[in-house]
């Protein structure tokens, strides 16, 4: 009998440690919902400025790569169920990933990763953030870009509408998207 027991408290920890799992990756899905909202659209390009990418950042940052990585699958989920969590400035549900924005939305999953594995690589300090930031910027531009040439028909088209009038909000929400990362990292250390 008491081998049981302890399979029962060992099973009922691991419940535990997956509901809380679940709950952080539902969370963090959540966040990026709510960075969503804040959307400036801009009347030269059908590409919002949106704090969603900042989102995608935090998460892969704070989480790490494989928890980014299932966050960001519940998002287009979410999202391609027809839950309003994608900019509102979009059509919403599957009509938002084949559009302008598609190939941005269907790469945050890896770029959440790619932040997050490189995080994991080494001490979590706020230049490790920036370069991974910066690198999962590129996997989130390449994608981006790679979907509006198609639209479009036209690489320099991409570039106009999904590149240069972003490149400095982009820094900024590296910057801030690699402290707010780092300092949970510390403030988390520190209350240990």
């Amino acid at each position: 009998m008491a081998k049981f027991d302890s399979l029962v408290v060992t099973g009922g920890g691991r419940t535990l440690y997956w509901a809380e799992q679940a709950a952080i990756v539902v969370s963090a899905s959540l966040l990026v919902a709510l960075c969503a909202r804040v959307t400036v659209p801009l009347p030269f390009t059908p590409v919002p400025l949106t704090l969603q990418n900042f989102g995608v950042l935090l998460v892969g940052l704070t989480l790490g790569s494989r928890r980014g990585f299932a966050a960001m699958t519940v998002y287009l989920i979410e999202g391609a169920s027809g839950i309003p969590v994608f900019n509102p400035a979009g059509p919403g549900g599957i009509a938002q990933l084949l559009g302008a924005t598609g190939g941005f939305l269907l790469v945050y999953p890896f770029v959440a990763a790619l932040a997050g594995w490189i995080m994991e690589q080494g001490n979590r300090t706020f230049v490790r953030a920036c370069v991974a930031g910066f690198l999962a910027e590129v996997v989130l531009f390449a994608g981006g870009l790679s979907w509006l040439a198609v639209i479009t028909h036209s690489l320099i088209q991409a570039l106009r509408f999904g590149l240069y009038w972003f490149v400095f909000a982009e820094i900024i929400k590296v910057m801030l998207a690699a402290g707010a990362s780092t300092g949970w990292q510390y403030a988390r250390k520190e209350h240990s």
